[in-house]
C-alpha cells in the first residue's frame, strides 16, 4: 500500500508526529509493534482495586513542561499534585533523617559540600549549547570525563558524593561512572538544571495525571483510529530518493518519506538497505538505556502519613534507592459510603540494582523491596495486600528506561546524527529532543518537530 509518510513506534513521540501531519492532510500509518500504544508510558488497574489505576511506566507531570500541560489540557486530562506537604526521608551512610522541603538534612558539612557542587555543575549546565551539545565550549574535554570523575573532583564529602551519585540513578537509572559529563550537563540543562529533575514540589515530579499518564496515548491513537497498525514489528526497510518500501512480519508499505520514534537502541534491529551510515549507525548502538524495576506496593490505607510522613524518601542502600507515594486521590463521585482509595507505595530498583535483581525471583524482589519500605515507614510495609512489578529492561520494545544515555566521548563524536535526517528517513523519540530530553514533554516536542521537519519537503499530495 501506498502512504505519504510510516511513522514507527505509537508512543507519544510517533502518536504525536502522525497526529500533526495527519490534521495536515497527509496520507500516515503508524507502525507499534506492540499490542498497546504509549511505549514507555503504561496504565494499569491496582491490583485487588480495578476503580484505581497506575502508571507502571512514565508518570510526572513538571509545572514548566509546556508541550505536554497544553497535550492534557486538550484533552481534558487533570492532574494532581505529588504529596509533598509532610516529612520526607533521607537515609546516608547509616543515618535516617526526616525534613521538609527541597533540601534534605544530611548535615551542615555535607549540605554545604552539595550546595557548592551543584552551584558548579549549573555552571556548566549553562555553558551548554541544547541544540548542538557537541559545539559546548570545551565540549571535548567534558565529553572525555564520566559524570562519576567529575563528582569524586567536585565533592568533598562521602554524604556529598552520596547525594549525587543517588540523584543520578533517580534520573538517568544508571551508576554515574557510565554517562559523560557533557550527556549529564545536556540533560540536566535540557530539564532546567539538576536539582530540578530531582525536586518534587514546583519540579519534575510536580504533579501526576489523574487515572495515568498513558491516557494521552490512548487520546491520540483514537483520533488516527485505523492509522495505527499494532503487534506490527518492522523488520526491514528500503530506503532511496523515491521513498521507502517498509516490511513488517505480515505486510509491505510504500511511503514517500517514514519517521522513527523508536529508541535508538532498537533502530539496530531493523535492516535498512542501504545501510545507515556509519556516523548514524554509530550513535543508536552506542546510546544505551537506563535499567529500572518500577515495583508497586499496596496496602489498606496510607499508613505512613498517620506519622506525618509523605511516603518519599531516598537512600544509599539498595536495592530501592528512590521512594514515592503514589496514593491515587478518592474517585470523583464516589459517595459516602464508597471505600477510601488504597495506600501505594512506589519503589525504584535502578541501575545496577536492576541487572542484579532481574536474575532473582519475583518473591525475591518483592520481599527485597518491602524490608527496604519497612526501614523507612515502619513494620506494615512489610505486608503488602498486593505488589506490582514491572521490568522495563526485560520489555522486549523498550529494553530498557527511562531513556538512554550517552557515554564519553559518542556526543562530539557521533551525536551530530542522532537528530539529522537520513535521506527520507526521519528521527524523533525524547532522546532526540532539546527540552525536557528523556521526558513525556521531550517526546511530545520531538514528534512535533518531525512533523515540521516532513511538512517542509513534502507537499500534500
Amino acid at each position: 500500500m501506498q502512504h505519504d509518510i510510516v511513522v514507527v513506534g505509537a508512543g507519544v513521540s510517533g502518536l504525536v508526529t502522525a497526529d500533526r501531519l495527519t490534521t495536515q492532510g497527509y496520507d500516515v500509518v503508524v507502525l507499534e509493534a506492540r499490542d498497546r500504544v504509549g511505549g514507555r508510558t503504561h496504565t494499569v488497574p491496582v491490583p485487588d482495586h480495578p476503580e484505581y489505576r497506575i502508571d507502571v511506566g512514565g508518570q510526572w507531570v513538571g509545572p514548566d513542561q509546556r508541550a505536554l500541560l497544553a497535550e492534557l489540557d486538550r484533552f481534558g486530562l487533570t492532574t494532581h499534585d505529588q504529596d509533598d506537604g509532610r516529612d520526607a526521608l533521607v537515609s546516608l551512610r547509616g543515618s535516617l533523617r526526616r525534613y521538609r522541603g527541597d533540601t534534605p538534612k544530611i548535615g551542615a558539612v555535607a549540605l554545604a559540600d552539595v550546595g557548592q557542587a551543584l552551584w558548579r555543575f549549573d555552571r556548566l549546565c549553562a555553558r551548554v549549547d541544547l541544540d548542538a551539545p557537541w559545539a559546548t565550549p570545551d565540549a571535548v574535554r567534558l565529553d572525555a570525563q564520566t559524570f562519576e570523575t567529575w563528582i569524586r573532583r567536585n565533592l568533598r564529602t562521602s554524604q556529598g558524593r552520596d547525594f549525587f551519585r543517588i540523584g543520578c540513578e533517580a534520573v538517568f537509572a544508571t551508576t554515574s561512572a557510565n554517562l559523560s559529563l557533557l550527556h549529564a550537563l545536556f540533560y540536566s540543562r535540557s530539564g532546567t538544571s539538576f536539582s530540578h529533575l530531582l525536586t518534587t514540589g514546583g519540579g519534575a515530579q510536580h504533579a501526576v495525571v489523574d487515572g495515568g499518564m498513558a491516557q494521552l496515548a490512548e487520546h491520540l491513537a483514537a483520533g488516527l483510529g485505523d492509522r495505527v497498525r499494532l503487534s506490527s514489528p518492522v523488520t526491514a526497510v528500503e530506503h532511496g530518493p523515491g521513498g521507502v518500501v517498509v516490511r513488517t512480519g505480515a505486510d509491505v508499505l510504500r511511503a514517500r518519506r517514514m519517521v522513527v520514534t523508536v529508541p535508538p537502541a532498537l533502530v539496530a534491529g531493523i535492516a535498512f538497505a542501504p545501510p545507515l551510515p556509519p556516523v548514524r549507525d554509530a550513535v543508536q548502538r552506542r546510546m544505551p538505556h537506563g535499567s529500572v524495576i518500577k515495583c508497586h506496593a499496596v496496602y489498606p490505607t496510607p499508613f505512613w502519613r498517620e506519622d506525618g510522613l509523605s511516603g518519599e524518601a531516598a537512600g544509599d542502600t539498595g536495592p530501592v534507592k528512590v521512594v514515592f507515594d503514589a496514593t491515587p486521590p478518592a474517585r470523583s463521585g464516589a459517595g459516602p459510603d464508597d471505600a477510601p482509595p488504597p495506600g501505594i507505595l512506589v519503589a525504584f530498583i535502578e541501575g545496577a540494582d536492576a541487572l542484579e535483581a532481574a536474575a532473582w525471583t519475583p518473591e525475591q524482589r518483592k520481599n527485597a523491596v518491602v524490608r527496604v519500605l519497612a526501614g523507612y515507614v515502619g513494620d506494615r510495609a512489610l505486608s503488602p495486600t498486593s505488589f506490582n512489578e514491572q521490568d522495563w529492561t526485560a520489555e522486549e520494545w523498550t529494553r530498557g528506561c527511562y531513556g538512554a544515555h550517552l557515554p564519553p566521548g559518542a556526543w562530539t563524536q557521533v551525536g551530530r546524527a542522532l537528530r539529522e535526517p537520513v535521506g527520507v528517513v526521519h528521527w524523533a523519540g525524547t532522546e532526540t529532543a532539546t527540552r525536557w530530553c528523556g521526558y513525556v514533554d521531550g517526546a511530545i516536542s520531538s514528534g512535533e518537530r518531525a512533523a515540521r521537519e516532513v511538512a517542509a519537503l513534502l507537499p500534500v499530495a
